[in-house]
């Protein structure tokens, strides 16, 4: 099969030709359409998580997931051959990753692909949608919430600021004077990130906020904390200090109910995916590039 690879930290990843995947008793062979594009895909292959990722070379990056049931394990009752699905990709060595044309990914990681999202759209939901759900839940985040969203117009933070309007909260999201119609369209009222960025989120809400989730770091943990009602409801994927100072870490984890919900909110009009660009497998290095920028708007996706 065709598929991305790297055979050392650092190296530009390319195209190449790599061994079919096995498929483990509790795994599912999925012939893949599109591969979801997020920061960690090549902060892994940089070597930026190495202290608590083992990776095994040659390596294939890629954790989101969009495709078609080819084979599935001797154990596996949940999903057949035929069956299109989506996935968190997420094990606990990196080696076998979505950037290919087949992927071996545990039932665990899975859930059925939404009817209402492309392929494309399908593929860029998983991490970062599971990561603005899980955020959302640990802050108990809620019908009448007021939540401040921190890079609202990002992967993360745009499927935050769906979510949370989906369930009846209020959400104010930061974001650059250019994305500001984009957040409005999502349902959000949007405020420039920067200095003064306490006092023009006061103009909207001058009691602070309920909830305040941190998708960029810098000084977003010290505005949220500022503005918030209680610190236990400050929420960062991105700085586990934030824990020190009362709020919440979270690190995603795959989780197919999670993942359903997900599919069930965007078959329902409530949650959409924007795909801010889409490129070939072979021009993943173009696609960390854009990545690295951290200026998209929505998700970058490869299609296979």
């Amino acid at each position: 099969m065709k598929a991305v690879t790297i055979n050392s930290y650092g190296e530009t990843p390319k195209l190449t030709e790599a061994p079919e995947p096995k498929v483990g008793p509790d795994s599912v062979l999925i012939r893949v359409k599109a591969a979801g594009v997020n920061p960690v895909d090549w902060k892994v292959t940089a070597g930026y998580l190495d202290q608590v990722l083992q990776a095994n070379f040659p390596l294939i990056p890629g954790w989101d997931v969009a495709g078609v049931v080819e084979r599935v394990g001797p154990a596996i009752t949940e999903f057949a051959p035929g069956d299109e699905v989506i996935g968190y990709n997420r094990q606990d060595v990196a080696q076998f990753g979505t950037y290919a044309e087949l992927v071996a990914a545990p039932f665990r990681t899975l859930a059925r692909k939404p009817a209402s999202l492309s392929w494309q759209q399908a593929a860029g939901l998983p991490l970062a949608g599971l990561t603005a759900h899980q955020s959302l839940r640990a802050a108990e985040a809620g019908k009448g919430d007021t939540v401040l969203v921190h890079a609202a117009a990002g992967g993360v933070g745009s499927f935050a600021v769906q979510i949370a309007v989906a369930q009846g909260a209020r959400v104010i999201g930061t974001a650059s004077e250019r994305n500001h119609d984009y957040l409005r369209s999502l349902g959000a009222e949007p405020v420039t990130y920067g200095a003064g960025l306490a006092e023009r989120v006061r103009k909207l809400a001058p009691e602070g906020v309920d909830v305040a989730l941190d998708f960029v770091g810098g000084d977003a943990i010290a505005a949220s904390l500022e503005l918030a009602k209680s610190a236990a409801r400050v929420v960062s994927v991105v700085d586990p200090s934030v824990a020190g100072s009362g709020g919440r870490y979270v690190f995603v984890r795959p989780d197919t109910a999670d993942l359903t919900a997900l599919g069930e909110l965007a078959d329902a009009g409530k949650l959409t995916v924007n795909v801010d660009r889409e490129l070939p497998l072979e021009q993943v290095a173009e696609a960390f590039r854009l990545s690295q920028e951290g200026r998209t708007r929505g998700k970058i996706v490869l299609t296979v």
